[in-house]
C-alpha cells in the first residue's frame, strides 16, 4: 500500500492534517509540533497496548516529511496526492533515529534559560491568547495549559487577557468574564497543594537550590498532564529543540 492507502488504514483518514489535529493552514512550526506530540502517542517504548503502534510511527514519520517538505507539500495540498517516488519516502530509513535527530532531549539549563526569556515576551503572550480561544476562557485549562506557568503568575495572565479582550483582539468568554470565586478558590487551593508537595518531595530528596526545586515541579507537572501526552516537557521540547539534519541517516527497518 501507498502512503494514504496506509494512513487511512491505521488513521481512518487520508488527510494529514486531521491526523495531527491542524487546518491545512497550519505553519511548519505548528505542524512540527503537533508530529512531536501525536507521535509520542504511537511511539513503540510508550505504546506498548497497540500491535500497530510501529506502523503508525513510521506513517507518521513519512506524514511529516511531507508536510516539512515545501514541494512535496504542495503537490499534496493541491492534488490530494503524494509523490511516492520521492527518495524520502521509499529509502528504508530508521523513523526513530530520524525522529531522535528532530527532537533531541533539553536539559534543565535549557528550560531555565528559557523561562527568563520567555516571562513576559510577545511569544508568551501570543500563546496565551491561543490557548485563551482554544479553551474559551476556561482558566482551570489556560493555567495548566501553559508554559513556564505558575499560581503566582495567574494575575498577571488575566490582566494580559483582559487587556486583550478591552483591546478587541479577543472576544469576552463567559468562562473567563463570568468566573466563580468558588472556582478561583479551588484553583488556588489546589496550586498550594502542588507547592506543598513539591517542597515536601524536595526535602525528602536531599535538594535545596532553586533549580532543584524546578526539577521536583517538572516532575510534578509532568505527571499531572501526562494524559493526551500534552506535558509542559513535551510542549517545550516540540517547540523549541532544535531541527537535527536529516542527513546520514542509517537505514534499517523499524
Amino acid at each position: 500500500m501507498g502512503l494514504l492507502e496506509n494512513c487511512h488504514d491505521l488513521f481512518g483518514t487520508t488527510d494529514f492534517y486531521g491526523v495531527l489535529g491542524l487546518s491545512k493552514q497550519a505553519n511548519d512550526s505548528e505542524i512540527r509540533r503537533s508530529y512531536y506530540k501525536v507521535s509520542l502517542q504511537v511511539h513503540p517504548d510508550r505504546a506498548p497496548g497497540d500491535p500497530r503502534a510501529t506502523e503508525k510511527f513510521q506513517v507518521l514519520g513519512k506524514l511529516y516529511k511531507v508536510l516539512s517538505d515545501k514541494e512535496q507539500r504542495a503537490i499534496y495540498d493541491e492534488q490530494g496526492i503524494v509523490d511516492e517516488e520521492n527518495d524520502s519516502l521509499t529509502q528504508n530509513r530508521d523513523w526513530e533515529e530520524y525522529w531522535r535527530l528532530l527532537f533531541p532531549k533539553i536539559t534543565l539549563q535549557d528550560i531555565v534559560e528559557f523561562e527568563q526569556k520567555y516571562k513576559g515576551s510577545e511569544e508568551e503572550r501570543q500563546d496565551l491568547m491561543q490557548l485563551y480561544q482554544q479553551h474559551e476562557g476556561d482558566m482551570d485549562a489556560i493555567m495548566a495549559s501553559a508554559l513556564c506557568c505558575t499560581q503566582e503568575d495567574e494575575p498577571r495572565i488575566v490582566a494580559l487577557i483582559q487587556a486583550a479582550i478591552d483591546a478587541g483582539e479577543v472576544p469576552a468568554h463567559n468562562a473567563f468574564s463570568k468566573e466563580s470565586d468558588r472556582k478561583k478558590k479551588a484553583r488556588r487551593k489546589r496550586a498550594e497543594k502542588e507547592k506543598q508537595e513539591a517542597e515536601e518531595m524536595q526535602r525528602e530528596m536531599g535538594l535545596d537550590t532553586e533549580e532543584d526545586g524546578l526539577v521536583v515541579m517538572l516532575k510534578q507537572r509532568q505527571k499531572a498532564r501526562e494524559q493526551g501526552f500534552n506535558s509542559f516537557l513535551a510542549d517545550l521540547e516540540a517547540k523549541y529543540s532544535k531541527p537535527g539534519k536529516a542527513k546520514g541517516l542509517k537505514k534499517g527497518k523499524k
